[in-house]
């Protein structure tokens, strides 16, 4: 996968000679996708536990085969507008630092693989402080897609933002 370093600024290309393998998903209308090596698993919506306190982008928690997994909403984390689950909403189910964290999303489209020639970095109009989550642009044939960068996406501290009930329901 195609990372930037820290002296590498969104002015600077993404190497060419990688592709990235994907997983795309939509959120409302528009397209984003992860590095399909941070996903664990996607799976249907299932019941989440709300957690007062969090923050609120955090869904809440859910039992995964035995495991309290705490999930995101990625509309609300994104500041896109909520809407009610459907039955094509799905939780992908990733891998961070901090442990499994689920993430709601609308759909998931597809799996893919991506030439690097084909991301672009954000421009600097879109790459401030609220969009710490996008690494770059996919121009596909018949779409742009958005690349998430799941460091972005997560905080850097603690258990998700979900407060100390859920490191109790947690232990």
């Amino acid at each position: 996968m195609a990372t930037r370093t820290p002296e590498q600024t969104a002015d600077t290309p993404v190497p060419t000679n990688q592709e990235q393998h994907v997983v795309i998903f939509r959120l409302a209308d528009e397209y984003y996708a992860l590095d399909i090596q941070a996903v664990q698993e996607i799976v249907r919506m299932q019941p989440i536990t709300s957690i007062p306190g969090s923050d609120a982008w955090v869904e809440g928690i859910t039992n995964l085969r035995g495991r309290v997994v705490p999930v995101i909403d990625l509309r609300r984390r994104c500041g896109v507008r909520d809407s009610e689950p459907t039955a094509e909403t799905r939780i992908v189910v990733v891998s961070s630092p901090n442990g499994m964290v689920g993430l709601i999303v609308d759909a998931v489209s597809e799996v893919m693989r991506i030439p690097s020639e084909q991301v672009e970095p954000p421009s600097t109009i879109v790459s401030v402080p609220e969009n710490t989550y996008l690494r770059g642009i996919a121009k596909l044939e018949d779409r742009l897609v958005s690349l998430m960068d799941l460091d972005g996406v997560l905080p850097s501290h603690g258990t998700v933002g979900l407060g100390d009930a859920a490191h109790e329901l947690a232990a």
